[in-house]
C-alpha cells in the first residue's frame, strides 16, 4: 500500500455512490424481486437463482444482504408490515372525531394498501404462513401489535379500561380481517375491496354498540 491510496476514504464513489449507497441499492432490488417473485409465484417455488436474475445480480450480492432465501422474505415481511402500518396510522390521525370514523378510515387505509397490490396482501397473508417457527412468531407478532392499536382506540374513547373479554374481542376482530383478505385472495379477488371495508367496519361498529360506557 503506498501513500496515496493509504489516504483514500473507506467510502469510495463509483457513479456518484458511495459503497453503502451501492450496497442498499442492491438489497433494495432484491426486494423489489422478492416482492414479484414470492407475490405472484409464491416463497416455495422461489430460489435464490430467480431472485437473483429478476434483480439483475449474481448469487454473490444476494449473500451481501440476506443469510438464505427465508431471511429474505422476513425482510420483505418486515418492509411490507411497516408500510401498511404507517398507512393505517396515518388515516386514524387524519380521520374525524368519532370513532366509527377512525375505525372506518384505518380499515379502508389497511385493506386499500394490500388490495392495491396483491403482490403486498400474499406476501403478508399467505407466503409467510408455516415457514418456520421464527416466521408464526413474526407474524404473530405483527397481528397483535393491530389488537393493541385496536384496543387502543376502543380505550381512548372511554373513561374505563378495557376488560379481558373486550381485550380478546379485538383479537378476534383483527383475525377476523386477515381471514377475510386471505379469502379474498383465494377467490380470485371477486369482491370489490370497498365491499371488504364495509363488511370489516361494519363488523367492529357492532362491537362498539355493545358498549353501553361509549357515548352515541
Amino acid at each position: 500500500m503506498n501513500a496515496h491510496s493509504a489516504e483514500r476514504p473507506a467510502g469510495r464513489r463509483y457513479s456518484g455512490r458511495t459503497s453503502a449507497e451501492r450496497v442498499e441499492q442492491r438489497r433494495t432490488a432484491l426486494l423489489d424481486a422478492a416482492l414479484e417473485l414470492f407475490g405472484t409465484q409464491g416463497y416455495v417455488a422461489g430460489s435464490v437463482k430467480q431472485l437473483c436474475g429478476l434483480a439483475g445480480l449474481t448469487e454473490r450480492y444476494f449473500y451481501e444482504s440476506f443469510r438464505d432465501r427465508e431471511s429474505c422474505l422476513a425482510a420483505l415481511y418486515d418492509d411490507l408490515t411497516d408500510r401498511t402500518r404507517q398507512r393505517t396510522v396515518a388515516a386514524l390521525r387524519a380521520a374525524g372525531p368519532h370513532l366509527d370514523e377512525v375505525i372506518g378510515a384505518g380499515l379502508a387505509a389497511f385493506i386499500g394498501y394490500l388490495s392495491e397490490d396483491p403482490r403486498r396482501a400474499r406476501v403478508i397473508l399467505i407466503e409467510v404462513v408455516g415457514v418456520s417457527a421464527a416466521m408464526e412468531q413474526r407474524r404473530h407478532a405483527v397481528l397483535r401489535d393491530y389488537a393493541e392499536l385496536v384496543a387502543g382506540l376502543w380505550s381512548s374513547a372511554r373513561a374505563r379500561p378495557l376488560s379481558e373479554r373486550e381485550r380478546l374481542t379485538c383479537i378476534a376482530l383483527v383475525g377476523g380481517v386477515n381471514h377475510l383478505l386471505v379469502d379474498w385472495l383465494l377467490d380470485d379477488r371477486t369482491h370489490d375491496p370497498a365491499q371488504l371495508v364495509e363488511v370489516c367496519t361494519g363488523l367492529f361498529t357492532a362491537v362498539r354498540a355493545t358498549d353501553t360506557t361509549l357515548p352515541d
